[in-house]
This record gives C-alpha cells, sequence and structure tokens, in this order.
C-alpha cells in the first residue's frame, strides 16, 4: 500500500515540475497578439531586436508566437535592417 501512494506523490511532482516549465516557456514568448503585419518595418529595430537571440538570429515562431506571414515579413526587415547597418549581422 505504501508503495503505491509513493508512486503517486512521484507523479504529482512530475506534473508540478512539468506545469512551471511551461509557464516559463510561455513567459518567454513575444505575445505578437499586439504586433499586426502593418507593424512591421525595418526601421523599428527596438521591436526587431526583441525577435532576435544575442547572437541575432530570428527567434522560431514557435517561441516569438508569430504567423506564418508575420514571421516571412519579420524575417525581411531584419534583413533589411542588417542591411542599412541598424541591427548587427552577428553579435
Amino acid at each position: 500500500m505504501a508503495r503505491s501512494t509513493a508512486g503517486r506523490s512521484s507523479a504529482q511532482a512530475a506534473r508540478r515540475r512539468r506545469r512551471r516549465s511551461r509557464r516559463a516557456a510561455e513567459a518567454a514568448r513575444f505575445r505578437s497578439g499586439r504586433l499586426k503585419l502593418d507593424d512591421i518595418d525595418y526601421k523599428d529595430v527596438a521591436t526587431l531586436q526583441r525577435l532576435t537571440s544575442a547572437q541575432g538570429k530570428l527567434f522560431s515562431r514557435k517561441r516569438s508566437g508569430l504567423s506564418a506571414a508575420a514571421q516571412r515579413r519579420v524575417a525581411l526587415a531584419v534583413k533589411r535592417a542588417r542591411f542599412m547597418a541598424l541591427m548587427p549581422y552577428v553579435s
């Protein structure tokens, strides 16, 4: 009897751990619901830098929360900003 109780408590702890990691991942998201396709511009360097890592790589759609069309527009805007020397190619 004691064995099955210990098994349940470890399963509950595993669920709690999973829940915490999911929340951390959600907190790391950019939340692009406020970002519209018309708002994406190569001159808006602050927004573009929030969508890139410290090494200058563009975050994935899953992490940034962008739609496919918005991700393509952001990629194009980042390339233009780099070409115009508004953003570095690498940090």
